[in-house]
């Protein structure tokens, strides 16, 4: 039925108003669920993904009746891609050269080896391995969603997907929790505790809260070392993009040329460091970033069952956790080793 109404999209008027009465109820149940995650988040302050996903999958029974399903799935695809389009204007590359080769060749080891290690505990399913190492490597959830939507399409991964960013979500504001503690507890400083927070939360949102418990200078500088992670971002995706492409020619299935909403990404972190893009813009675009990312995860919980995620496996979320872990040891180790942060 999308693709029907994908290739009718762009006919006449008519097509295109029938195209939008078709797919306005799906939407419209993901943005009820959306403002009601960030109702909660806002008054609760629990992760307004995590809560779009678990509130989705209470609609799951609504969302697979026939005329809400076409917008459920333009939601979760057509919304997300527009949305880690948007992501670009978060890029900066002063943050990455304020931090020297030495901090950034840090954080590039720490981000390049959780991927790998993913990778290497994932054996033979690579999109899995990649898809959970590069969502605690970057920056959980935003990047669990980039990196889904560069991958061959199927229900195993969006099922993964969803799984994923309740997981890497959970740790996180696990991780917020108790990461400043266990630092404290260990002797290190406000700039080692920074490096580390930065470098090892998943989510923006609870960096800054972690940082936050110690000083604002510590998640000043908190913040400083995850947005360089989140820079590094498009480059794991043009990897990711190229391997798949590559790998499907061998194959000969399928080939996936490079998407459109990576080429846009680019453009607005290039418009964004350039000055073109002015510092209202690119709050404007972030924001609606981050509402189509909500909507999209909305989306994606309502597709998904409660008892489909059961079917992932508990080794996956070992494998995150381990992730998340050995992110965290070796962070801490750096920080000690770094010369700036003594």
């Amino acid at each position: 039925m999308l693709a029907q109404l994908n290739r009718t999209a762009f006919g006449r008027p008519s097509s295109i108003l029938s195209t939008a009465c078709a797919i306005y109820p799906g939407i419209a149940l993901a943005a009820v669920v959306g403002l009601a995650a960030l109702f909660l988040s806002e008054h609760y302050g629990a992760p307004v993904m995590l809560l779009a996903l678990l509130i989705g999958m209470v609609f799951n029974p609504l969302a697979e009746e026939a005329a809400v399903a076409p917008g459920i799935g333009f939601s979760s695809k057509a919304l997300l891609r527009a949305g880690v389009a948007l992501l670009g204007v978060r890029v900066s590359f002063s943050d990455i050269a304020s931090l020297g080769v030495a901090g950034f060749s840090a954080i590039a080891g720490l981000l390049g080896g959780t991927i790998l290690l993913g990778l290497l505990l994932s054996r033979r399913d690579w999109q899995s391995g990649v898809l959970t190492g590069g969502a605690v490597a970057i920056c959980g959830a935003s990047a669990a969603l980039a990196i889904s939507a560069c991958l061959p399409k199927g229900k195993a991964l969006e099922q993964e997907t969803l799984f994923t960013v309740v997981a890497v979500t959970a740790l996180s504001t696990l991780a917020m929790i108790f990461y400043p503690v266990a630092l404290a507890q260990l002797g290190f400083n406000e700039a080692q505790t920074a490096f580390v927070l930065g470098a090892s939360i998943h989510d923006v949102a609870q960096v800054v809260g972690a940082g936050l418990t110690v000083s604002e200078e510590t998640a000043e500088l908190a913040t400083l070392v995850k947005m360089v992670r989140v820079s590094l971002l498009p480059l794991v995706l043009c990897i990711l993009v190229l391997t798949v492409s590559a790998t499907g020619w061998k194959e000969r299935t399928h080939r996936i040329p490079v998407p459109g909403f990576l080429i846009i990404f680019f453009v607005l972190a290039l418009l964004a460091n350039i000055g073109v893009l002015t510092e209202a813009m690119a709050d404007f675009a972030a924001t609606v970033s981050k509402w189509l990312l909500i909507l999209a995860i909305s989306a994606l919980g309502a597709k998904t069952s409660l008892r489909s995620l059961t079917t992932v496996g508990g080794s996956k979320l070992m494998r995150i956790g381990g992730l998340t872990l050995v992110l965290f040891g070796a962070s801490a180790l750096i920080a000690q080793l770094l010369p700036g942060l003594s």
